[in-house]
C-alpha cells in the first residue's frame, strides 16, 4: 500500500477465498489507522462465512486467528458463477460451513444442502467413474447445473451469519454460536502444521475441513455434556458424520483430545480459564457453554 501511494481515501479490494479477504481486511484495518477495503469472495467457504460479518484474522506462531480486528467493508460482492472454476477441495472446504450455518439457524436449509451436495458428489463420481469424464469439467459442469439451488442456498447462509452479526457484531453473546466446530478446528489445523500434515497423508487439512470434524466433535462432546452418555454416537452426530461423508468431505479427526488440549486452551475464545465451547442440541439448535478444557478432556475421554 506504501509502495502504491495509497492515502487514506483509498478502496482496497480483496479478490479470493477467506484468507485474502482476512489478510486484506486486517491489512486495510491498520494502514494509516484504516483506509476502505471491500470483498469479492471467490470460494464456497467464503461466501457463506469467511467474507461476511467483519472479522479479519492472521495466524501467528502457528496458532489459528490470533491476531486480527472487526471491520465491516465498504461492501461484499457475491458471484456463484465464480465457484464453477473453484478446484473441488476447495469447494467441498465450504460444505462444513454451510452445513454449520443450518445447524445454528434452519430453516428449512440443512436437508436441503446436505441433499444437494450428495446429488453433486453421485453425478460427479457417475461422470467421471462410469462415463470416463475428465474430472475438472465434469465438476464444473455440474456446479453450473446446480447453480440455482446452490444460489439459493448461499444466499440463506449469507442472511443467516448477517444477521447474526448485526445483532452482535463484538460476539458478546450470540454471534458465538457460529463458532460451532471451530475451538476443534483450529486445534487441529495448528497440530497439522506442526507435524507438517503427517495425519493427513502429508497432504495437510483445509479450514472446511478441520470444520467439519470439529462439528462432529462438537455433537460428540454435547452429547457427553448433555446426556452423559458414552457409549454409541447419537442420532445428530450420526447425521452430520453421514451427510459430510455423503458430501465427500472427511470428518474423521486423527488427533486425540489430550492432544488438542493445549491449543484449546491458547484459543482466542478462551476467557478466565474456560472457552466457550458451541454444543450442539439438534439441527437448529445450538447453546454456548462455558467449559474448561480440562472438563472437556473428561468428558471426552
Amino acid at each position: 500500500l506504501l509502495d502504491s501511494g495509497a492515502d487514506r481515501n483509498a478502496l482496497v479490494l480483496a479478490i479470493g477465498g477467506g484468507i485474502t479477504t482476512d489478510i486484506v481486511g486486517f491489512a486495510a484495518s491498520i494502514y494509516k489507522r484504516g483506509v476502505r477495503f471491500a470483498y469479492v469472495p471467490t470460494t464456497l467457504l467464503s461466501q457463506v462465512d469467511a467474507a461476511i460479518g467483519g472479522k479479519t484474522g492472521v495466524n501467528f506462531d502457528k496458532y489459528k486467528n490470533i491476531l486480527g480486528i472487526i471491520r465491516q467493508p465498504a461492501f461484499t460482492y457475491m458471484c456463484p458463477q465464480l465457484l464453477e472454476s473453484l478446484p473441488q477441495r476447495d469447494f467441498l472446504s465450504g460444505v462444513a460451513e454451510m452445513l454449520k450455518t443450518f445447524i445454528i439457524e434452519d430453516n428449512g436449509n440443512y436437508q436441503k444442502a446436505a441433499d444437494l451436495f450428495f446429488d453433486i458428489s453421485s453425478e460427479y463420481h457417475v461422470e467421471v467413474m462410469m462415463y470416463g469424464k475428465d474430472e475438472k469439467l465434469a465438476w464444473g459442469e455440474l456446479l453450473k447445473k446446480h447453480r440455482q439451488t446452490l444460489s439459493g442456498l448461499i444466499s440463506a447462509a449469507a442472511r443467516v451469519k448477517a444477521g447474526v452479526v448485526s445483532r452482535d457484531q463484538f460476539e458478546r453473546g450470540e454471534r458465538r454460536k457460529l463458532n460451532l466446530g471451530h475451538t476443534f478446528a483450529h486445534a487441529i489445523e495448528t497440530l497439522a502444521q506442526r507435524d507438517g500434515g503427517e495425519r493427513f497423508n502429508g497432504e495437510g487439512v483445509t479450514h472446511g475441513e478441520a470444520v467439519a470434524m470439529g462439528m462432529v466433535l462438537a455433537a460428540r462432546l454435547a452429547d457427553r455434556y448433555y446426556r452423559n452418555d458414552c457409549c454409541d454416537p447419537t442420532a445428530l452426530e450420526s447425521q452430520m458424520s453421514n451427510d459430510l461423508w455423503d458430501s465427500n468431505v472427511p470428518c474423521y479427526c486423527p488427533y486425540s483430545i489430550e492432544e488438542m488440549a493445549d491449543v484449546m486452551k491458547k484459543d482466542k475464545k478462551a476467557e478466565g480459564g474456560k472457552v466457550h465451547f458451541v454444543l450442539p442440541k439438534a439441527v437448529g439448535e445450538v447453546e454456548v457453554v462455558d467449559l474448561t478444557v480440562e472438563e472437556v478432556c473428561r468428558l471426552m475421554a
